[in-house]
């Protein structure tokens, strides 16, 4: 390919599915006015003042909903919570508040939903909103986190959900950063 070609969306696709990443379930809205979708692409920000990146389509139902209510919930699923990643990808067709249906929600200071067992969950106020293409780059100021021990994450690798055992992390954690 010449310099001056454009990568095309299929080639851009295949490579980012190289990537793997934590699961997480995005939850916005309340009652019957909420909806959320599964992301891959949630990142840690700042620590100084914590914060974490989102970014979202704004095609997505959710767009209107965090523009309305200014906060969300970054639920980041433990290996057994892949049913709640497709529900909230939409694969078996729910919409809006009936992709809550089969788990069990709270509220911590925001009022947007967290999924009860999640790995952790971060209670976000919406801070900023950078548009770029088709997409929203949220950055979130985190007002709450709950975190659950003893489990792995859901991870998403070339096109299909993984976990990483926990006695695998026990192991990675009990290693040496430096001989």
């Amino acid at each position: 390919m010449s310099a001056g070609a454009l990568i095309s969306e299929a080639e851009f696709k295949l490579s980012m599915r190289q990537l793997a990443g934590a699961v997480s379930v995005i939850t916005v809205g309340d009652g019957q006015d909420r909806s959320g979708f599964t992301a891959t692409s949630v990142s840690s920000f700042s620590a100084e003042r914590p914060s974490v990146i989102v970014s979202v389509n704004r095609a997505s139902s959710s767009w209107p909903l965090l523009q309305r209510y200014g906060c969300f919930c970054v639920n980041v699923l433990a290996a057994d919570q892949q049913q709640v990643a497709q529900s909230f990808a939409g694969f078996d067709g729910r919409k809006g508040a009936e992709r809550y249906n089969g788990a069990e929600w709270y509220c911590l200071k925001t009022g947007a939903a967290a999924l009860e067992n999640a790995l952790t969950v971060l209670d976000c106020e919406l801070e900023t909103v950078l548009h770029h293409h088709s997409h929203a780059v949220l950055i979130g100021h985190i007002r709450a986190i709950e975190i659950r021990q003893g489990i792995g994450p859901l991870l998403y690798w070339q096109g299909g959900y993984h976990e990483l055992p926990v006695e695998d992390h026990r192991r990675i954690l009990a290693k040496p950063l430096r001989q």
